[in-house]
């Protein structure tokens, strides 16, 4: 019996992936300096773009065979999802008995468990490009600052989040825009930065 196989090309999420991160980002540094209050308009770009999209984004990257994307976008996005649940606990959606017993050291945890992770995803950046390990620097330097805001290692680190966010949401914006276009018109319009390690 002959046996057939069939290779089905799909596009790079990349760019898809990058946007659901620069918006989410966006958005949530806002609420950190200042500028905006509450959090009722960020938890559904949390959900939506900071969650679904970089996890659609993750899948696709498995099909493409980049294991940094599926990796990076798949932890990223199903991070988002779940600030966006903790939130929602917070603000007491699920019940006053959640809400009174919310522990902001638990998120300390996760925050340090991604900086880990964000710190073995910056070393592969070194074999990418410029824009992504400060990239990634920047997102080392927001979970560590949120880690030590949560476990209350004084006030300043909640700033020091807040402008990494900030950061990390225009140098995405910038590094999606890069993508995108050498995507589109075959051929380098901005500049990344060449790699550390060729």
């Amino acid at each position: 019996m002959d046996s057939k196989r069939i290779k089905i090309e799909v596009a790079d999420p990349t760019p898809l992936g990058l946007f659901g991160l620069a918006i989410v980002t966006l958005v949530a540094s806002s609420q950190k300096l200042g500028i905006t209050d509450g959090l009722a308009f960020v938890l559904p770009w949390a959900l939506l773009l900071g969650g679904i999209a970089q996890f659609v984004a993750s899948m696709f990257d498995f099909k493409h065979n980049n294991i940094f994307g599926a990796t990076a976008f798949a932890a990223y996005g199903l991070f988002w999802l779940g600030m966006g649940m903790s939130w929602l606990v917070k603000l007491g959606c699920f019940g006053d008995v959640l809400a009174s017993s919310v522990d902001a050291r638990q998120l300390g945890f996760v925050f340090f468990g991604y900086f880990i992770l964000s710190v073995v995803l910056t070393i592969s950046t070194l074999k990418m490009s410029k824009a992504m390990f400060l990239l990634m620097s920047l997102i080392c330097l927001l979970f560590l600052s949120l880690g030590l805001d949560a476990f209350d290692c004084g006030h300043g680190w909640h700033s020091v989040a807040a402008y990494a966010e900030m950061a990390i949401s225009l140098t995405t914006f910038y590094t999606m825009a890069a993508k995108y276009l050498s995507l589109y018109f075959d051929k380098q319009l901005l500049c990344v930065g060449k790699p550390f390690i060729q």
